[in-house]
């Protein structure tokens, strides 16, 4: 026996003692208590601890231990009885001498122990001798199951360039195993697979970085970890697992140029935004660590310009200002590229940054002119005589064979009758006069156009200040209607003026007023200049009199400031107002109109009463109209709520039942039962010849009435209100009989109309009308 298995022996028993003692003194408690007529000094129950074995398969019962007891003497009067769990089945006792055997396979994994009872009982008196007593049998475990991994799979990153001992993860095994008992639960890991990067610590499981590693080398490896139990010793059972470690990047590469010299050419003619073309730094590093942004070193940073594309991480290098063939034909620069995120760790190695050299050779092309000036500002004075010098603009071919230029102005119609261009110098001068206060810019293009080549056309801005000269006289700033009292005082202020100029005064306009040469010698109103652009009216005498003068007209003269200064007079024009000594401009001014009139007060209220009655009388006139139009039948309307329809219309005669068509003025819903009508022109026919011989009494004229009368009440396309149809009786005592045509079977060009000249000079104009009509058709 090894030092391990009886060490844990010892273990055993030391945790087992107690058991047995508190187990003996409770069985002993019992049996004073339950059996006081057996009056015994010393009894109990006498055994060791029991253990069975898990996982042993016999053939025959494999025996566990030995109850006993005390009061046994072997003399065969005792029986032995075990109850409890397994008892009769998977344990079985000895009922002779108390032993216990096993006659199944145990799992300790299942069930790691079993509660069990005994008792012990007089063969021939039934009666028990010792008390039931409660035992355990623990199921002692053996190695029968291996390690397992319950994670899987196993996947870590860490950081490249990680120090040694970094701690990756952590892998952990578990064993079905009783890990209080012996070490068939106590794992142990160890590295398969992995070093000499990794390692692993053997009791924790814990994965370490053994040395620094490179992702740009490897970026991936695959770690197998053993767990083995009992410690690894002999016969141990074990298990592996794969862990899968990434290595995350870090930015410890310097980007780096692919070449150290490009050559690139872009055409003169190229518009600034231009690529002029690329270039590319490789970086080992991925996603943000291989971030870069590009930069011009130089002078040449003014002409050209580089950008960073963020998804491939080239250089686009871009025309910033446009290059010319014949200034300068080639360019150097120097490109540099530097990682966006720097890691400082890495700083020690070097500069993450790299440098390039671009070469960029400008192609000669065919350049349109090129004006001296983008925008030409001019200046012309308003009045100026036509074909006077506005300005020159010069352009030429900036090529080498400087070929000759045309000019010519665009951009409106209006502008070329304004100003000319000489299409050799490109001299502008005016076509007609201008005039400042119409227009004081002008703005036009002017086009130059190589001569041997049309398409080459340039633009340049040319604006025309039209400078002013004095040649507007100052006026009134508005028109002044002015009044003065009767009873106005001398001195009064009656009016403010001021004036306005359409000319433009470079020190701001000022005007004197005065009156005018031929007023001087007014003694009504005087004119005082306030010097402030603006003049005041004053009367000169008082007391005026509407009846005398009723207006005045003030000539005022009115002088700029201008070079040469202009004067102009204007005429005030006061009215002699009927008040006090404070104008009512309202009042003032209705006095004028009707002075204007010749009417006074007491006139006009005259004319305006006989307009009212003029108009009175008219309304009168209008309502009398309108109630003799109304209908007489109005009365008679109201009383029966219905109305009288009448139609004038001139159809084909009484067959012709296609002129209106009055069932669309009917209610479907009150359709009456529909009768079908009669023949009516042939009825019509019969029945007027028969009323030729009757009179209106006679019962057949009564029976025509009333089917006509049944008839029109049951027409489905009758009017949905109440109708009047009149029938006349035409007699039998005419002498000409009857002039209806529905008797005769004949037609009109049949018939002999000379028996008109017979009725006599009330009929001899429709005699002769018949006459003419027969005669046409002859």
């Amino acid at each position: 026996m090894n030092c391990s298995t009886l060490l844990s022996l010892v273990l055993m028993l030391v945790e087992l003692w107690p058991f047995s003692l508190s187990t003996q003194n409770c069985s002993t408690q019992n049996a004073d208590q339950s059996f006081t007529a057996v009056r015994r000094v010393k009894r109990g129950w006498v055994w060791e601890p029991l253990f069975a074995t898990e996982e042993q398969t016999s053939v025959v019962p494999v025996y566990v231990g030995q109850l006993k007891s005390d009061l046994d003497k072997q003399d065969g009067n005792l029986k032995y009885i075990l109850t409890g769990e397994g008892a009769g089945s998977t344990f079985i006792i000895d009922e002779n001498n108390g032993k216990i055997y096993v006659t199944q396979k145990l799992d300790r994994e299942k069930k790691p122990f079993y509660t069990l009872r005994a008792q012990v009982i007089n063969r021939s008196t039934q009666l028990p001798v010792e008390p039931e007593s409660e035992f355990i049998i623990k199921v002692r475990d053996v190695n029968d199951h291996e390690p397992q991994f319950l994670d899987e799979p196993y996947v870590a990153t860490v950081p490249e360039m990680s120090p040694e001992g970094t701690s990756v993860t952590q892998v952990t095994a578990t064993d079905g195993d009783d890990p209080s008992y012996g070490n068939s639960a106590r794992l142990i890991y160890s590295l398969i697979q992995g070093q000499p990067y990794f390692s692993v610590e053997p009791k924790t499981g814990v994965i370490r970085m053994a040395s620094q590693m490179d992702r740009e080398t490897k970026d991936q490896y695959l770690v197998i970890i053993q767990a083995k139990d009992m410690v690894g010793q002999a016969g141990a059972f074990s298990a592996t697992a794969t862990v899968t470690i990434n290595l995350s990047d870090i930015n410890d590469n310097p980007p780096k140029f692919q070449q150290r010299l490009y050559y690139m050419s872009i055409s003169e003619e190229a518009p600034v935004g231009t690529t002029v073309g690329k270039v590319f730094a490789e970086d080992s590093d991925i996603g943000e660590n291989a971030a870069m942004n590009y930069f011009i070193e130089g002078d040449s940073s003014d002409v050209f310009d580089i950008i960073t594309n963020n998804e491939t991480q080239e250089g686009i290098l871009l025309l910033k200002k446009r290059v010319d063939y014949e200034s300068r034909r080639r360019y150097s620069i120097q490109a540099k590229v530097e990682n966006r995120y720097i890691d400082d760790r890495f700083l020690k190695e070097g500069p993450f940054e790299d440098k390039t050299i671009v070469k960029i050779n400008v192609e000669d092309a065919d350049e349109p002119p090129v004006f001296t000036l983008e925008n030409y500002i001019m200046e012309i004075a308003e009045a100026a005589v036509s074909g006077s010098l506005v300005g020159v603009v010069t352009a030429r071919d900036p090529d080498d064979d400087d070929c000759p230029v045309r000019y010519s102005i665009v951009h409106g119609m209006h502008l070329k009758r304004l100003f000319s261009i000489n299409e050799y110098n490109g001299t502008i001068i005016t076509t007609k006069p201008l005039d400042r206060e119409i227009a004081s810019w002008h703005n036009i293009t002017v086009t130059a156009t190589e001569t041997r080549n049309p398409e080459k056309i340039s633009e340049a801005n040319v604006y025309i200040q039209v400078l002013d000269v004095n040649d507007h006289a100052p006026e009134f700033a508005k028109y002044y209607e002015t009044f003065v009292c009767e009873n106005a005082v001398s001195g009064q202020l009656i009016q403010s003026i001021s004036a306005v100029d359409q000319d433009d005064s470079a020190e701001g306009h000022h005007f004197y007023f005065s009156l005018a040469q031929e007023a001087k010698n007014n003694s009504y109103f005087t004119v005082k200049d306030n010097q402030d652009n603006t003049a005041g009216i004053f009367t000169a005498k008082s007391s005026f009199r509407r009846q005398e003068q009723f207006s005045f007209y003030l000539p005022i003269l009115i002088l700029d400031n201008g070079t040469p200064p202009l004067t102009s007079t204007n005429t005030l024009t006061i009215i002699v107002c009927d008040c006090d000594t404070e104008v009512n401009t309202f009042y003032c001014r209705y006095g004028a109109f009707m002075y204007a009139m010749g009417l006074s007060t007491e006139a006009l209220v005259a004319v305006l009463a006989c307009i009212l009655i003029l108009l009175v009388f008219f309304l009168a006139i209008l309502a009398i109209r309108q109630q003799r139009k109304k209908s007489p039948f109005s009365e008679k309307m109201e009383e029966f709520r219905e109305n009288i329809v009448r139609y004038d219309d001139e159809g084909g005669g009484e067959e012709d039942t296609e002129a209106f068509d009055i069932s669309a003025l009917r209610t479907r819903t009150i359709m009456r039962t529909h009768k079908p009508r009669k023949k009516v022109t042939t009825e019509i026919h019969s029945l007027y010849r028969q009323s030729l011989q009757v009179g209106p009494d006679s019962e057949i004229f009564r029976q025509f009435i009333s089917e006509k009368l049944e008839e029109a009440s049951t027409d489905p396309s009758a009017p949905p209100y109440d109708s009047l149809q009149t029938y006349r009786f035409e007699g039998t005592g005419s002498l000409a009989g009857s002039l209806s045509s529905l008797g005769s079977n004949v037609s009109d060009a049949d018939q002999s109309y000379d028996y008109l000249t017979d009725w006599g000079p009330h009929f001899k104009q429709l005699a002769g009308m018949y006459a003419s009509s027969r005669s046409v058709e002859d």
